[in-house]
């Protein structure tokens, strides 16, 4: 008979500890001086039963289950807004008329076609499911549609093809969609029942095993026929819906319709009277709007107008063949909507938000008094007191050897202190050898004219040489900047002193104080700073959840009447660009400095460059700024780099290091004369006060100046090495340019970048 063995979930229980117990004499001195507990810090928490405990969870899941399945029923029904779905084709071989053919269900219900510019949409109601989508599509290439599209869909469709998945521009336009944010999606295959059908079952096998890279817990569908198309919709109504951060908060808005009114004082500005549904939250008329790619306006009233597209219309039923009741017509061909007008809210002028995005400065605060001449000779007489030093040295001693004489801390060896004059005029002929020998190599160096290939004309006529010298001098200072981060080569025809007057030498660059409201630029006064960004931002988060307000429902068809808008917005509109409008939060339009955290896209090798005025997407917001740290590149739009938000504070600095380097020319024991870092003898004074490093390690300081070159003594901890680079960090803080601007409507490159930049607030 076989002996039992424990498993490996035998229970393990926890071994007793022995030792000597604690007497009560022991426990008395051990809390000598505690203070009995007089009340509770913390609530106490009332202990559950566990039959209480499974029955309050079964609640939670109840309600969490029942708030998404009202939320699956508003939207699409007919209290709430179409579901909006964007049709986006991954790969060029992609047939979107096909595939809009197929959705466009003759049988179940009404198709609305509209056509507006080169972006094709329609309206879907079908009864018989009790839904009504808004279809809409875009071609990857044209990134600044599919990006603002995105931002107000509420599910994203995208067309696969059978073989390859995406190409190169799917992949890139898959990139930035997961930068921004992906609302709900479904992924869908189309032309896969062309292939044969023995290839029909290994593509779709390598095309999941593509798939899984970007979407690995989906499932594909299918749409080439009727009835796959019919499957495609009922699952985009039955998906859960995810929910964007910068959409939940704010109401938001997608033009069906526009008009435009001009001023009678000028005919370029006037109102605009934009006409849609009401998602997200309820719409004031008080509240800011913020049209992407335009800028901040203000409402003026909201009407409410007849919905043209009801889920269930008030007609009287046909005699006819209900199977054949399908009919397809033009938007506009909704009459008699002016009747049923009627003026929802107007604006309050005593409650309605602010335009103003910027302080106005007052010049005469802050004044300060220049000190006068008598002030600054008696600070310049302190100094030269105060730098005195006084050595023991041996009798007979000169001034110019007690230099080199270290101080009691230091040591010294016997053949350092016969250093003289003699070995300094060494020095300077060494030096004046070398020069010479410089000059004599330059001397035999000569141009020669080398015989080039034959060209390809052809092929040059494409070339653009001038782009191609500055990318290949872009390079060059990439390259540079690998090796040696940092470091600059100092002006010969500049004096150091004014090339780098607004840096400053740091003992520590962790430690050092450095006030943040020192020498600031005047366009810092023009903006806006908050005592506690994020108080103020919770405050105003937990007063949308607790705060009825006022306005146009979610799901309410509206026309918007915008005052002060220029006639390029409806001239953009009327050219085919989707038009989309968000509400704003309080202090949203405020001018600030945002400090942006990011990282850069792998597929992005090119260098990049600083302060070039840039297109950012942050949130619902597209807008031009020159940024610091900024990354750049020219011709198709190309993805640089992601991120979030770091913080709205002004008074985070961005600190720019620039490092002089010299060579050592002599060396003692720890004493050395430097070179190449300085050119001129002012110079060395300048920057005597300046700590030096090595990059081995070494510390040390400036003592004197030699010469009128720019050589210099120094003294360091520790004995230098010949191949040791003797350095000198230098800081000054940057600050952003005022390039803020929120008008970008034509499609131009868009990158995202790491940033200290001053745009306006975004509470995301």
């Amino acid at each position: 008979m076989a002996a039992h063995r424990s498993g490996p979930l035998k229970q393990q229980n926890k071994a007793h500890k022995g030792g000597r117990h604690r007497g009560r004499g022991s426990a008395q001195r051990d809390g000598k001086g505690r203070l009995a507990l007089k009340s509770l810090s913390k609530k106490v928490r009332k202990e559950l039963s566990r039959v209480d405990q499974r029955h309050r969870a079964s609640q939670l899941r109840k309600q969490k289950k029942e708030a998404v399945l009202a939320e699956k029923r508003q939207l699409g029904s007919k209290d709430g807004p179409p579901h909006q779905v964007l049709v986006l084709p991954l790969h060029d071989r992609i047939s979107l008329p096909e595939a809009f053919r197929l959705l466009q269900d003759r049988d179940s219900g009404t198709v609305h076609l509209n056509e507006w510019g080169s972006t094709h949409s329609f309206m879907l109601l079908c009864p018989g499911l009790k839904h009504r989508w808004f279809f809409t599509s875009a071609r990857p290439g044209d990134l600044h549609t599919v990006l603002d599209l995105a931002k107000v869909a509420d599910s994203i469709l995208f067309l696969l093809d059978p073989l390859e998945g995406w190409d190169s521009t799917g992949d890139y336009c898959l990139s930035c969609l997961f930068a921004q944010g992906l609302p709900t999606y479904t992924l869908a295959v189309q032309g896969i029942s062309g292939l044969p059908p023995k290839k029909q079952v290994d593509a779709r096998k390598k095309l999941s095993k593509v798939v899984e890279k970007r979407f690995p817990d989906d499932k594909l569908l299918l749409l080439d026929t009727q009835q796959e198309a019919g499957m495609l919709l009922r699952q985009l109504a039955n998906r859960k819906q995810r929910h964007l951060a910068f959409r939940d908060r704010r109401a938001y808005l997608f033009a069906h319709d526009a008009d435009f009114v001009p001023n009678e004082e000028n005919n370029l500005v006037g109102t605009l009277k934009i006409s849609g549904y009401v998602r997200g939250q309820t719409l004031n008329v008080n509240s800011l709007l913020h049209i992407i790619g335009h800028g901040d306006f203000q409402m003026k009233q909201i009407d409410a107008p007849m919905d043209p597209f009801p889920l269930n219309p008030r007609v009287i039923k046909s005699q006819k063949d209900s199977g054949t009741a399908m009919e397809i017509c033009a938007t506009d061909a909704v009459t008699d909507m002016e009747e049923d007008l009627k003026v929802l809210m107007k604006a309050d002028p005593d409650r309605q938000e602010s335009l103003q995005t910027e302080v106005i400065p007052d010049p005469m605060e802050g004044e300060q008094t220049w000190p006068t001449e008598e002030e600054l000779s008696e600070a310049n007489d302190f100094l030269k007191e105060s730098s005195k030093v006084v050595k023991k040295v041996p009798k007979g001693t000169s001034s110019y050897q007690a230099e080199w004489i270290l101080d009691e801390d230091g040591e010294s060896d016997g053949e350092d202190d016969e250093y003289d004059d003699i070995e300094h005029e060494d020095f300077m002929e060494e030096e004046s050898q070398d020069e010479s020998s410089e000059e004599e190599e330059e001397e035999e160096c000569e141009t020669m004219t080398i015989g080039e290939s034959v060209r390809d004309d052809l092929y040059d006529e494409k070339v653009d040489e001038e782009a191609e010298e500055k990318m290949l001098e872009k390079y060059k200072q990439e390259r540079l900047e690998e090796m040696f981060p940092d470091e600059v080569d100092t002006p010969r025809d500049v004096a150091a002193r004014v090339r780098f007057q607004k840096y400053r030498g740091l003992k520590s660059f962790r430690t050092s104080p450095w006030d943040p409201k020192e020498n600031l630029p005047q366009d810092y006064a023009r903006i806006f700073q908050f005592q506690n960004f994020t108080n103020t931002r919770k405050r105003i988060f937990k007063e949308i959840k607790e705060k009825d307000v006022e306005g146009a429902e979610v799901g309410w068809y509206v026309t918007l009447h915008v005052s002060e808008v220029p006639v390029s917005v409806v001239e953009y509109f009327k050219r085919g660009a989707p038009l989309a409008a968000f509400s704003l939060l309080p202090h949203e339009q405020k001018m600030s400095v945002l400090n942006m955290v990011v990282s850069r896209h792998p597929g992005n090798t090119e260098p990049v460059k600083a302060k070039e005025e840039l297109i950012f997407h942050c949130g619902f917001r597209r807008f031009r700024a020159s940024p610091l740290f900024s990354q750049h590149t020219a011709g198709m739009h190309s993805l640089v780099a992601t991120g979030h938000l770091l913080s709205v504070d002004p008074d985070r600095m961005v600190i720019k290091r620039v490092v002089l380097s010299g060579h050592p020319f002599k060396i003692f024991t720890k004493m050395a004369v430097v070179r190449y870092m300085f050119f001129s003898r002012e110079d060395v004074l300048w920057f005597k006060p300046v700590e030096l490093r090595t990059k081995w390690g070494r510390r040390g300081h400036i003592k004197e100046p030699l010469g009128t070159h720019g050589h210099m003594k120094c003294s360091f901890d520790g004995k230098l090495k010949s191949q040791d680079t003797v350095l000198m960090n230098l800081y000054k803080r940057v600050f952003p340019k005022w390039t803020y601007d929120p008008y970008v409507p034509e499609p131009v490159p868009w990158v995202k970048s790491e940033i200290s930049t001053v745009p306006e607030m975004d509470m995301k």
